[in-house]
């Protein structure tokens, strides 16, 4: 009998060592940077921020939709997905698209008609910012044409998405997004800050395998911290 026990702990032990090598190692500096001042963060009490920035005229971040979805539904329990919409490609219309989703926010309807404007943009071209032979747009989409859009989508009238898109409430808000940006170093879009502490390497998000675990590495030390 005690020889049986013991091979059954040389079992478990062996197979945890096993785990242990299976499992991925990160790295700060590498996979992921601490952020030198920590960030605010918008999500419910007791829950954990995954903030994604970005911006609807972005073609890397329309690309990374899928890989969003699937971050979503392998978050911990408590985890939540957050959006930051970045305006430092003003030639590409990005303030507008800034200015559309916070309006949208405001009213409560960015959650579910994120993928629709992702699909004005660079599906159905409604709010494209490029023409078809990749020439950008002149004039470019306008914060009415956003309008109208949401109006149809969402049944709020556009006069109203409009006072919203141009109140002191939403002018705040991009200011604040953009500064926020800044601070946080954001070198390009889409990027990942988890709880407003630490920011995900680029190299991460091309790969699914990767960023999942990565994600759900940052949760856990953070909520252990």
């Amino acid at each position: 009998m005690k020889t049986h026990r013991v091979l059954l702990f040389a079992l478990l032990a062996a197979l945890s060592a096993l785990r242990a090598a299976a499992a991925p190692t990160f790295a700060e500096g590498r996979d992921y940077f601490t952020l030198g001042q920590p960030q605010r963060t918008s999500v419910a009490p007791g829950k954990i921020e995954v903030l994604e920035v970005f911006s609807y005229g972005c073609p890397a971040c329309n690309a990374f939709q899928p890989t969003m979805e699937q971050l979503k539904k392998n978050l911990p329990a408590n985890a939540q997905l957050a959006y930051l919409p970045a305006a430092f490609n003003q030639a590409e219309d990005w303030p507008m698209l800034q200015r559309a989703y916070f309006a949208a926010q405001a009213l409560g309807i960015a959650e579910r008609t994120h993928q629709q404007m992702f699909d004005a943009v660079w599906k159905t071209g409604e709010l494209a910012t490029f023409d078809k032979e990749r020439h950008l747009k002149s004039p470019l989409p306008t914060i009415d044409q956003a309008a109208r859009a949401y109006e149809r989508w969402t049944g709020v009238k556009a006069a109203d998405f409009l006072a919203m898109a141009r109140s002191f409430t939403v002018d705040g808000r991009m200011r604040a997004a953009d500064e926020q940006i800044v601070t946080m170093q954001v070198p390009s879009t889409p990027c990942i800050v988890v709880d407003g502490r630490y920011r995900i390497a680029e190299s991460a998000n091309g790969n699914l395998a990767q960023l999942i675990p990565l994600v759900r590495f940052l949760v856990e030390k953070d909520s252990a911290r």
